[in-house]
């Protein structure tokens, strides 16, 4: 009957893994894998369970951080995060003290901050540090590249 049991339990891992393909329930079918070959070998009970424990834990500290670091590996940066480090050219005098100035990256116009605070004139070519909400905060280059 315990064979059974580990049949079952390593269908349903594998049909979850196959339905999410995120990598979760992979450690357990292999585990329920393991501790079926034991059960067909004739095993007790507590010794099937103990193999699943064992090789359900191992197969995640093993194959995990190599799964997760070849998945993760593709990531791009998009939308708004895609703009972080680009180079611009200021459009409207930036002066936080003032107003919010502008910049112009492609065909697109963003309002603008400095970074450090400091006013930066029209004309100036600056790196975009970060994003936050719909202004950019940026440093002009001369200034970037110390």
């Amino acid at each position: 009957m315990e064979k059974v049991f580990w049949l079952v339990l390593l269908v349903i891992f594998v049909a979850a893994e196959a339905l999410t393909v995120t990598m979760v329930s992979t450690w357990f079918a292999l585990g329920a894998l393991g501790a079926l070959l034991v059960g067909l070998l004739g095993a007790e009970l507590w010794l099937q369970a103990l193999v699943f424990g064992v090789v359900s834990v191992v197969t995640l500290a093993m194959l995990r951080p190599m799964a997760k670091k070849h998945f993760n590996s593709r990531l791009t940066r998009t939308n708004v995060d895609s703009v972080v480090g680009k180079t611009c050219l200021v459009v409207a005098q930036i002066d936080n003290l003032q107003s919010c100035g502008q910049v112009k990256l492609g065909d697109v116009e963003w309002s603008a901050r400095s970074s450090d605070g400091t006013a930066i004139p029209v004309g100036t070519e600056v790196k975009i540090d970060r994003v936050e909400g719909v202004k950019v905060y940026v440093t002009p280059l001369a200034v970037a590249v110390k």
